[in-house]
């Protein structure tokens, strides 16, 4: 997906900067909301899921034929296709999702540290939200649900701006939930903009006093640009070049099970395989199976030498250098045998993109190495790599991965879309009272006490 395909839309412009100001004003109600007010708008959003599910997959059909059509033109890929479907059991999950982050416990105001710094001085750091967020994402209706609900619970507004091969679902899905959360007393206005133009995200970039903080999702040459283009903290993933490493200890049923499972479960997502690395000495054993099952479900394997030796030219297409890197998000996969753990390792950390590696192996001392060892936001052992999802991870739902070092890291539930203050509550007392000749001392005594509205 290119920056065009998310940027573009026939669809007029907002007034960007009027959304983008009314949204730092919900955002500071939104802080201050109860969390049962917040919930209640969550509950509002779900019964509306509901309720009107019919009108919502009528639109979300005429969206997936505009696809089709442009699929059989050769001008769309059929694993993009299929992120638009809310059919399927999408839908419902979907609302499980918004039930999920609603029996949450509120994320807001929570005491993170608390300290005496003398008598009847206390210093509290607590849990807010960041304020207002720009999310920009893929064509999937149902990442509009997932981040209209985690945005609402943690207190952040947002304005978002999905593909534009969705834009029949996001606008019912928009226009579902600002009327469900409008119902709710308490719940600030302008809390949520859908944004569908390119002149919108361009005027978005701009908006640094307005917005705190930009996620994208979509292709590196996407995340590119919003980086390249804006004064607004960007966090996020540009690729998702997930491994699978089969080690020399591993259990081979698991080992299959584990990398078709990787790779084939959803090949559109950014938890997908791109990447098997097998150790040399199983790599007979388990390329036989492995192969003929992938093949099975039609995914095209591109190996090195050693791989094609094994399983056959005729199975295995030659990788190139550039394999190793790519983000397929398709039905195809990279092989290549390895000769020690130490290399599959190696490999992971030059050509991964920090986003989602696992180790098959019964050996517990190998795996604690790799999950040490390698650079990745979500490590795993003798599990699938699409278990790297913020509803896989009992977070509700997520906003979108990042493989950033700051801040939030790997799927960015409610948790990752807040930060912190300091709360001083004191009697009067002065810097003076501590400075000069006979200054008293601080007592800097841990509290176990939690700060209370």
């Amino acid at each position: 997906m290119t920056s065009a395909d998310l940027l573009s839309t026939n669809q007029a412009g907002i007034d960007l900067r009027t959304s983008a100001l009314a949204a730092r004003e919900a955002a500071r109600q939104l802080a201050a909301t109860p969390g049962e007010v917040r919930d209640a708008g969550l509950q509002a959003i779900a019964a509306a899921l509901i309720s009107e599910r019919d009108a919502i997959l009528a639109a979300n059909a005429e969206d997936l034929a505009a696809a089709q059509q442009l699929a059989a033109q050769g001008e769309l890929g059929e694993p993009l296709v299929a992120r638009l479907n809310l059919a399927k059991g999408k839908y419902e999950r979907a609302i499980e999702m918004v039930e999920s982050v609603q029996s949450a416990p509120d994320p807001l105001w929570q005491t993170l540290r608390a300290t005496e710094i003398d008598g009847g001085l206390n210093l509290f750091r607590v849990s807010v939200p960041i304020g207002v967020l720009g999310v920009i994402f893929e064509s999937r209706p149902d990442a509009l649900i997932q981040i209209a609900a985690v945005c609402l619970k943690s207190g952040n507004a947002v304005l978002m701006k999905g593909g534009s091969e969705a834009a029949r679902s996001n606008r019912v899905l928009a226009d579902l939930i600002t009327r469900a959360t409008a119902s709710v007393q308490g719940l600030p206005a302008d809390w949520l903009t859908l944004m569908e133009s390119r002149e919108d995200v361009k005027q978005m970039l701009a908006q640094d006093d307005a917005i705190d903080l930009i996620i994208p999702r979509g292709s590196n040459e996407f995340v590119r640009y919003i980086m390249d283009n804006t004064n607004i903290p960007v966090t996020g993933h540009a690729d998702g070049v997930c491994h699978v490493y089969v080690d020399k200890d591993a259990d081979l049923d698991k080992a299959v099970r584990v990398a078709v499972d990787s790779k084939i479960q959803d090949v559109s997502t950014c938890c997908a395989a791109e990447t098997l690395l097998v150790h040399v000495d199983v790599a007979e054993a388990f390329l036989q199976r492995a192969i003929a099952e992938l093949e099975q479900a039609k995914v095209l394997v591109r190996g090195d030498d050693r791989t094609r030796a094994i399983a056959g030219v005729e199975h295995v297409e030659a990788a190139t250098e550039q394999d190793w890197s790519t983000e397929y998000l398709d039905y195809i996969l990279s092989v290549k045998v390895v000769d020690s753990l130490s290399e599959a390792m190696t490999h992971i950390n030059r050509y991964g993109s920090a986003h989602t590696d696992t180790i098959v192996t019964e050996d517990r001392g190998r795996a604690v190495r790799f999950l040490q060892g390698v650079d990745a936001c979500s490590a795993l052992v003798n599990a699938s790599t699409r278990f790297a999802d913020g509803y896989r991870y009992g977070l509700g739902a997520e906003v979108g991965i990042s493989t950033g070092r700051l801040h939030s890291r790997g799927p960015v539930g409610m948790e990752g879309l807040t930060t912190y203050k300091y709360l001083l509550e004191g009697d009067g007392q002065t810097v003076d009272d501590y400075e000069g000749v006979t200054p008293k001392p601080y007592t800097h005594r841990p509290l176990k006490q939690r700060w209370e509205a």
